[in-house]
């Protein structure tokens, strides 16, 4: 009698671990747009293990803080990883960058990871929100990658940021105009900016030249779509004594 109790119980066990042993349906999705991603991005196998721990510790945190869209989640290599890594090939020389506005770590962290093989590296990652400056703490932390973590506004930290800075970036923050603002103290000390952007830059570049006088050129992302870099070595502001809002005057 007491076996036949417990065999529904053995039953439902095994199904469980049937169930647990089973691939998740979005596990081949992942493994393939990583494969992608790294083709279009190659990189060492040490930068790939860090970025595989960065990647898990971005999903556990992104259950409890929203991170990323949820929706880019199939994608995560390539939408965002992959979108990151490319920036390099525009600065194969830079050292010292500054990432605007974090968030989430694209395009910092993922810079951070790529960077910790070389000497004298490290990435200013500047985000004003309390819980996602904690992510990249520990995102730097757990990837033993180079870089120091700046609560405060962009405003606020661009001038605190001693020494020579080679590279500045931003990705999904704020208006191209708002940006080039922010970027111009550091430009002007020798940095090369470098701002990913959506299909609107022309939109974005027409009203960043009402404020500003720049050069830009501009770079098809590789991971497609209608993706661009915007890519600006020289700021000037068009008139000297306007203020204009948002544009650091």
């Amino acid at each position: 009698m007491g076996r036949s109790n417990e065999w529904p119980e053995k039953i439902e066990c095994l199904k469980l671990m049937a169930q647990r042993s089973q691939p998740s349906p979005a596990q081949p999705r992942s493994t393939a747009d990583k494969t992608a991603a790294l083709k279009l991005t190659p990189v060492s196998r040490e930068t790939e293990l860090r970025l595989d721990r960065y990647v898990d510790l971005l999903l556990e945190w992104q259950a409890k803080t929203n991170l990323i869209a949820s929706s880019t989640l199939p994608h995560l290599w390539t939408r965002h990883i992959s979108d990151s890594l490319q920036l390099l090939t525009l600065a194969p020389s830079a050292n010292v960058w500054v990432d605007f506005g974090s968030g989430g770590g694209f395009p910092g962290v993922v810079l951070a990871c790529a960077l910790a093989e070389t000497s004298g590296t490290t990435v200013h990652l500047i985000e004003r929100n309390a819980k996602k400056a904690a992510f990249l703490r520990e995102a730097l932390r757990i990837t033993a990658s180079p870089g120091m973590v700046h609560l405060a506004e962009i405003e606020d930290s661009v001038d605190r940021i001693a020494g020579k800075v080679d590279c500045v970036t931003a990705r999904a923050v704020a208006p191209l105009h708002q940006l080039v603002g922010f970027a111009e103290p550091l430009v002007r000390r020798g940095a090369k900016a470098l701002f990913l952007k959506g299909q609107d830059v022309e939109a974005e570049l027409t009203e960043a030249t009402k404020y500003w006088n720049i050069k830009p050129q501009l770079h098809s992302s590789r991971t497609g779509g209608q993706g661009w870099i915007v890519e600006l070595d020289r700021i000037e502001r068009r008139n000297p004594s306007a203020t204009a809002h948002g544009t650091r005057a």
